[in-house]
């Protein structure tokens, strides 16, 4: 009978893949470009995705938000995440205005408090299929890699950014609404790839 000699010895371990997120150029590239869209939806859609990239959001959460979730006096907005569990995010100054003059453009019948906040072509409630899409559709005319990047990729670049302003990994783990710590622990080996990449760089 033949013996395997590697029984009951573990293999090595796999190196853990590495988040994938925007470079802060190519987010703001993004943001240029929405911007500048001319589009029926621009301001739907520009108002989604830098909501999305300033808060760390699930796509999921967002398609779910209602008016009611926005507090445009505290500039806060309560999101349900996984398992109904609730937390309360600080808006970003880019998206105050942006919230305010989007209400403003809807019809009252819109922004009836249970409503969605946000709607599909159709003006039914949006898919995160559906967001995904035309997320997929604004990169491609942004002059980004649309097969490089998915809106899950937002909630990473936004996670990384943070960790670049030495945010702690507490505070980003109320803000990803992780319910482990060890979870959001993932983005520490972003920000020490690139803190040897930029001492391989330094010259002496």
């Amino acid at each position: 009978m033949a013996i395997d000699f590697m029984t009951g010895i573990q293999g090595p371990k796999a190196d853990q893949k590495l988040p994938v997120y925007m470079t802060l150029a190519q987010l703001q590239q993004f943001f240029s470009y929405l911007e500048s869209d001319t589009d029926t939806f621009a301001l739907r859609n520009e108002t989604m995705f830098k909501l999305l990239a300033t808060t760390g959001m699930r796509r999921q959460e967002l398609v779910d938000l209602t008016w009611q979730q926005l507090d445009l006096e505290a500039n806060t907005l309560r999101v349900i995440g996984k398992r109904r569990k609730e937390r309360i995010l600080p808006l970003h100054a880019i998206v105050v205005p942006l919230l305010h003059t989007y209400h403003a453009s809807l019809p009252k019948e819109r922004v009836y408090a249970s409503e969605p906040i946000f709607l599909s072509y159709r003006h039914t409630k949006m898919k995160p299929h559906g967001l995904h899409n035309v997320f997929k559709r604004l990169l491609a005319s942004a002059g980004l890699p649309p097969e490089r990047f998915t809106l899950h990729h937002l909630r990473h670049t936004f996670a990384t950014l943070l960790l670049d302003e030495d945010v702690d990994l507490k505070t980003l783990q109320e803000f990803l609404g992780h319910e482990s710590l060890s979870t959001t622990g993932m983005y520490t080996h972003i920000n020490m790839k690139k803190k040897r990449e930029v001492m391989a760089a330094w010259k002496l």
